[in-house]
């Protein structure tokens, strides 16, 4: 079998002419969208030489500063600037800045490249493990999870590596170092019942088509997400997927898929197809599922897993991740029949291989059905599974209506098995909104924290209109402009047209244009 080529070192391919062609990513351009260049070769020595020429010519000039004594923290910024950053994506980039300049720089950064030992880079691991995690320490612990502690470790072995390649460093002492134990996520899908209490639980709360067109189609999260209705040709019922939508640093950013295969073509049932026309009827967007808060744009990756996670515990299911969504479709058509090969390319993995990989269970369990059906055939008794004689009937499900808390009593939101969020988002007299938070093991517990929360801020806000006795906004202003007014009073030193809009709750634009009124009824105009 080829060896595998590593990530970075391109693609080569044999073309229809006969020629061998060479291609690499050399960077992305401000949309976000991949840059490549190509070789064309006779055979393919010669191509991948061509190929690692092109590489070359590409790849930064060493600088006078790169010395084998210099400090790791150094060698670290600029293996990732000049090797890794061109080459990655937004979303990638950020989980290389965190790590390092988070984690490994403030810990190793001070270390000689030539004196870096596998010690310190096992103490390093160790330490990240009890005592590494920076925030969110109420929720999850002082320790980083496994997870973490082996990317911080795939990390330091790429740069040491190139170190060594570089002739910087004889030996890559991260080599042999000893990890946490890699534990994949255990794979979970709803059973029929499940499902059909699940669809019924989204229907009710408005996010049916969403989550009916996943569970048919099998699409990644972004992908859904980024589908607009162009995207839909109802006459044929063919569904276009060539978009990713994903968060980087609290913004959305839309770009192409991260792989050829992710761009696909998928034929919808007649009946999604005519779910999705009369749901196109209450849709003023051109995103099939555009965001109920900001106009213009589609609904955000975070509030739809958190939808989920509701819907889910309301109708009764496990609960279970957002791609695993897509793995019980996977498992439903591997059982209904569905070659691999066309679930492969529905699924837009690289290759059937990928697909066999992921879902051996299934393929095995299809497999001993085939035995059963030719048992049958020799006229042979087969028992039915224990699982379908267990299957209920949903016929008495009735959903769960959303439950209204009180005004002024704050949420509760379950994050996980063994935690609980609640949040209290009250506005101050001044306008703004303050949300603050409070974490629990159980409902109950959280429920006592979230009152005492709640009297705090209250108080705070009546401190607040207590100072605000006897200070009142000229009876002239409109009801608008008393907003600004108020925010500005309040907050002498905020400048920002996107910070006054925000905390008033106006446009920007609005509060450009009474900017200079304020500041002149505030007694602040220059």
């Amino acid at each position: 079998m080829a060896r595998k080529r590593k990530n970075g070192e391109g693609t080569v391919r044999l073309r229809k002419d006969g020629r061998w062609e060479g291609r690499v990513v050399i960077g992305y351009d401000e949309r976000n969208l991949p840059k490549t260049k190509n070789v064309l070769a006779k055979t393919k020595s010669e191509c991948v030489e061509k190929l690692k020429q092109l590489q070359e010519r590409y790849t930064p000039p060493k600088s006078d500063k790169v010395k084998s004594d210099m400090p790791f923290g150094e060698w670290m910024d600029f293996w990732y600037q000049n090797y890794v950053k061109p080459q990655i994506r937004p979303t990638t980039q950020a989980n290389y800045e965190a790590k390092i300049y988070q984690h490994i720089i403030p810990e190793l950064g001070k270390i000689p490249l030539n004196q870096l030992a596998q010690k310190d880079l096992q103490q390093f691991y160790a330490r990240m493990k009890t005592a590494g995690r920076l925030i969110r320490t109420e929720q999850f612990g002082k320790g980083l999870s496994d997870s973490m502690v082996r990317g911080l470790h795939a990390a330091c072995r790429s740069a040491l590596e190139k170190a060594v390649q570089e002739e910087l460093i004889r030996t890559n002492p991260a080599v042999g170092c000893k990890l946490p134990p890699k534990r994949g996520r255990e794979m979970q899908v709803l059973g029929r019942e499940e499902l059909q209490r699940f669809l019924i639980q989204a229907q009710a709360e408005g996010y049916y088509e969403l989550f009916l067109l996943d569970l048919c189609t099998g699409l990644r999260r972004g992908e859904l997400l980024a589908l607009q209705w162009d995207d839909l040709d109802f006459k044929t019922g063919t569904l276009t997927v060539n978009k990713q939508v994903y968060e980087v640093k609290g913004q959305l950013q839309v770009s192409v898929p991260k792989t050829r295969a992710s761009i696909r073509r998928l034929v919808l049932p007649p009946g999604v197809v005519e779910v999705l026309r009369q749901y196109r009827e209450r849709v003023d967007s051109r995103w099939m599922f555009p965001s109920p808060v900001k106009e213009g744009v589609p609904m955000n990756p975070s509030a739809v897993l958190k939808r989920l996670h509701i819907i889910l515990e309301r109708a009764g299911c496990k609960r279970i991740r957002f791609h695993d969504l897509r793995h019980t479709f996977a498992t439903l058509s591997l059982e209904n029949g569905m070659d691999v090969k066309t679930l492969s390319a529905m699924l837009g993995h690289v290759s059937a291989a990928t697909t066999l990989d992921i879902y051996t269970h299934v393929t095995g369990d299809m497999q001993t059905e085939a035995a059963a059906k030719i048992d049958r055939g020799l006229g042979n008794e087969v028992l039915g599974s224990p699982e379908q004689a267990e299957q209920g009937s949903v016929e008495d499900f009735q959903p769960v209506l959303r439950k209204t808390r009180k005004p002024g009593t704050g949420c509760i939101t379950q994050i996980n098995d063994h935690l609980f969020e609640g949040r209290y988002s009250p506005t101050w007299p001044d306008g703004t909104k303050h949300s603050k938070c409070v974490y629990a093991h159980t409902r109950e517990e959280c429920e006592a924290k979230l009152k005492a929360l709640i009297q705090q801020m209250n108080a705070e806000r009546q401190a607040l209109r207590d100072k605000m006795r006897g200070i009142t906004p000229p009876d002239k202003l409109t009801k608008t402009q008393k907003k600004i007014w108020t925010y500005m009073k309040f907050h002498p030193d905020v400048t920002s047209y996107w910070a006054i809009a925000r905390g008033a709750g106006v446009t920007r634009h609005t509060a450009a244009k009474w900017y200079e009124m304020m500041r002149g009824i505030l007694g602040r105009a220059a």
